[in-house]
């Protein structure tokens, strides 16, 4: 981290939309000094210009309450400005130690952002961008994940409109409802009694097909069978406004199932593409229950600057993952850690929820805390604490990961783990 010494100025960013309330605390000394910079290109570049000509193009370090958004990429540009984003949590704890009764105003908040970096600069790490793929991969993987987001909710939708109005769809499906099959059939007949109208060339050319077994019937007579029971399946309800207003909206919800299919599926194209570049691809690929999505999630949860994190404790705390714990006289308590990057704790979470399916010191590992009677999801969130600390040696010093060498590291140490592995593992030498 830059040392605070280094720098010529301190300065606080109090963002908003338009504008946002400027602090400059001149490192030699001096009365903070108040400005405004309106978020337009224009704006800033003069504000920076100003900024880069009064202190002679020395270091001067920024203390926002962000990481990302238009604001920060914009200041990016400029190599004299060195970032430091906070959690808005601490600028509102700061705040309060020092005005008890609440008040609060803009460029107040800026000039205690200032004064925060300046004076417990220890406390706040300078944040420097990842390299192009590795800021790419962030930005497309959380996308992904909040369009697959939007794509459940989307289906859970729909899934209530065919239980109100159109049940026998979802008992012709046979998959998902986001798959392409039951949404041609939906496309093409969005209510139950345009089903049951079409002619059986039609149905037997929208009916999803189902995979078949060695005791089913003929493919004609199971055709057959098929379009008697729809002709014959009774409505769910006849009320009239009912039946409109869920045709209206499944044929609708339908097109947007079907664009979120289309911006899923080009967004991980491009995430492919991008990993395949990333010069840690084959090291997070190796990871048990990686995969496509998650070996590009954890690429970019860690980045390439080995740098970035002295020890695996943290990134362990920093992504939400370390448990926090409070003492007071006799009293002990251990809690969740909430004030964290949400997806980057989502990523760890689902990758030692996959890793069990393919790990089998990981679903021992899961088996032993079941049988203390932990909660899922603690067991989950201790597992990914523990891969937290493979993945950081396995990152720190360039090496793949080798399930093998690690089931012998715990036999060798005597962990209870071996007693919950398969047979064939625990006899293993």
């Amino acid at each position: 981290m830059t040392q605070g010494s280094e720098f010529a100025a301190f300065v606080g960013l109090d963002w908003e939309e338009t504008k946002h309330a400027v602090c400059v605390l001149p490192a030699a000394g001096g009365t903070p000094q108040h400005t405004e910079v309106e978020q337009t290109a224009a704006g800033l570049a003069a504000w920076v210009a100003e900024l880069r000509e009064r202190f002679g193009g020395r270091l001067v370090a920024v203390c926002l309450e962000q990481s990302r958004g238009a604001l920060v990429y914009a200041l990016l540009q400029y190599e004299f400005l060195v970032l430091h984003p906070i959690n808005p949590k601490q600028l509102c704890d700061y705040r309060q130690a020092l005005y008890p009764s609440g008040a609060k105003s803009d460029p107040n908040d800026a000039e205690l952002l200032a004064r925060f970096l300046r004076d417990h600069s220890d406390k706040v790490r300078a944040w420097h961008p990842d390299d192009p793929i590795t800021r790419g991969l962030r930005l497309l993987t959380e996308q992904r994940r909040k369009w697959v987001e939007d794509r459940v909710a989307l289906t859970n939708e729909l899934q209530q409109r065919l239980k109100e109005s159109y049940p026998l769809a979802l008992e012709l499906t046979t998959g998902e409802l986001c798959g392409e099959a039951i949404l041609n059939l939906l496309e093409k007949f969005p209510s139950q009694r345009e089903l049951q109208r079409a002619s059986p060339r039609q149905l037997e050319k929208h009916l999803p097909k189902r995979r078949r077994v060695a005791d089913d019937p003929p493919a004609e007579q199971l055709l057959r069978e098929r379009i008697a029971g729809i002709r014959a399946a009774l409505p769910m309800t006849t009320d009239a406004p009912v039946l409109d207003h869920a045709r209206l909206a499944v044929s609708h919800l339908v097109l947007m199932i079907r664009a979120a299919n289309r911006a899923i599926t080009e967004c991980e194209r491009k995430i492919k593409e991008l990993f395949i570049q990333h010069p840690d691809c084959q090291l997070f690929s190796s990871f048990p229950g990686a995969g496509e999505v998650m070996a590009p999630r954890l690429a970019a949860a860690f980045g390439t600057d080995r740098n970035k994190f002295d020890d695996a404790q943290e990134i362990q705390q920093f992504s939400g993952i370390a448990p926090v714990t409070k003492t007071s006289g006799k009293t002990r308590v251990v809690y969740m850690r909430w004030a964290c990057p949400k997806f980057l704790r989502q990523t760890f979470h689902e990758f030692a929820r996959c890793s069990t399916k393919f790990s089998t010191w990981a679903k021992a590992y899961v088996d032993m805390r079941k049988a203390r009677g932990h909660k899922y999801h603690a067991i989950i969130r201790a597992l990914a604490f523990k891969w937290q600390r493979i993945l950081f040696r396995c990152w720190k010093n360039h090496e793949a990961y080798d399930e093998n060498r690690y089931l012998q590291r715990l036999r060798a140490s005597g962990s209870e783990i071996v007693r919950f592995l398969p047979p064939q593992q625990v006899q293993l030498t």
